[in-house]
């Protein structure tokens, strides 16, 4: 597999290897030996899995405390995914990278605890697929605005009125939101 460094350290794109031919493709999306190799060892202890239409904006979410790291994947459509980095004694403290996930490139994102993280829809039957490596805690969930004029998300919007939960539309400023230390 390929592993792609983003702007925000720790945060990785994943390109993992294809092999096609006329009856289709076959790949591995997980194999610890191989992504402890390359330096990421995490314990998931969840998977996960949402169906999505073109427009509908998810996140940006995270817990804290009990942080999630997220390994994320699209299986069919595509999304335009984003994290923001909330460790606070990080110099990328607020700072997002995104990057286009899709069936077609069946790149990986990988998002570290510390993070918070969603994603756009830009396909009608989106399948998101994510391996977590904590437990879903209600009570320790928070939804970062995912407008937030501190954190400048260029969200590929242009012409579409995200379709968006009533919790991700009350979703707290960076200024509000409980960082990591």
């Amino acid at each position: 597999m390929n592993v792609i460094e983003t702007a925000l350290p720790g945060v990785l794109i994943i390109e993992p290897r294809v092999f096609g031919d006329l009856r289709g493709f076959f790949m591995e999306t997980w194999n610890a030996a191989d992504f402890a190799a390359k330096g990421l060892d995490p314990a998931f202890v969840q998977d996960n899995h949402s169906r999505n239409q073109k427009g509908v904006l998810r996140g940006l979410h995270f817990q804290n405390p009990g942080p999630q790291g997220k390994l994320v994947r699209v299986t069919a459509g595509a999304v335009f995914d984003v994290v923001v980095d909330l460790r606070a004694s990080s110099p990328t403290f607020g700072k997002w990278v995104g990057t286009e996930l899709s069936a077609d490139n069946k790149r990986m994102f990988w998002v570290p605890e510390g993070f918070a993280h969603g994603f756009l829809t830009l396909e009608d039957d989106t399948d998101f697929l994510y391996k977590c490596t904590a437990p879903y805690a209600p009570r320790s969930e928070h939804t970062l605005m995912w407008n937030d004029p501190l954190v400048g998300i260029a969200w590929p919007v242009a012409g579409l009125e995200p379709i968006i939960s009533d919790k991700d539309a009350s979703g707290l400023s960076l200024a509000d939101a409980p960082a990591f230390a």
